[in-house]
């Protein structure tokens, strides 16, 4: 919801990690500060989603504080190796040397942080299509891809199977995704939100699940509420306008 009140209602709630994201949510620099700052008070780990792999706008997001990114829509070597290079100070990488005035280095208060930033930062990258399937296993053989998150729905529409991530094709594509990654030495993460195929994920030894949508909760629990006491509840027609 890009909002960080409701961002410290999640973190309170004592899931293992929380996505901050920027590629489907309203967000920008400020309120992903903002919503960084509220999960910094409690056990559970901010994941920040840029809205494109932005070498720029990572920059910025290490500097305000940002440990674990996941990048969309990674299809090729080149672009995960420039993943890579993004999160690295030179001379291993191209990260801007600035961050002794900003919250990553609690203003200058973290001692040999440029040596050292890179042992603490995590660097995810999303496979959703059927191109980055493909190049999959040689993504998987860069240094400094520490995990992949299959992008199911995004992928069940490169497939042709728009909309159906749990189509039997797209699920074969992703338990297949799945167990090469982990034969990688790599994490392995999804999104599901039906319990049984989340489970069958768990299974499968994936480590990072995404396992419910802030708006969709709200939304779901706000409909099941309001279906108590008034029957004839009318569905916005997304169609007509807002």
């Amino acid at each position: 919801m890009a909002d960080a009140y409701g961002t410290e209602i999640a973190a309170n709630a004592g899931y293992d990690w929380l996505l901050i994201d920027g590629e489907h949510a309203p967000s920008d620099l400020r309120t992903t500060l903002s919503q960084l700052q509220s999960i910094a008070a409690y056990p559970s780990q901010a994941v920040v989603r840029p809205p494109i792999g932005s070498v720029q706008l990572i920059k910025q997001l290490l500097d305000i504080g940002a440990q674990t990114l996941l990048i969309p829509m990674v299809e090729t070597v080149e672009q995960a190796e420039l993943m890579v290079r993004a999160v690295r100070y030179p001379p291993e990488g191209i990260r801007g040397v600035g961050a002794a005035l900003a919250r990553a280095t609690r203003w200058n208060s973290i001692p040999n942080y440029y040596q050292t930033a890179h042992e603490e930062i995590c660097l995810l990258i999303q496979i959703e299509s059927v191109t980055g399937l493909e190049n999959l296993d040689a993504i998987l053989q860069i240094d400094g891809i520490d995990g992949v998150f299959i992008g199911a729905v995004d992928l069940s529409a490169t497939m042709g199977y728009q909309g159906d991530p749990n189509h039997p094709e797209v699920q074969k594509a992703v338990i297949d995704a799945i167990q090469r990654i982990r034969s990688a030495g790599k994490a392995a993460g999804i999104l599901s939100t039906q319990h049984e195929v989340t489970q069958k994920y768990i299974e499968l030894g994936t480590e990072f699940v995404a396992v419910g949508v802030d708006t969709s909760i709200l939304m779901n629990s706000l409909r099941d509420l309001l279906g108590k006491y008034k029957k004839d509840i009318n569905v916005i027609n997304p169609t007509s306008g807002y």
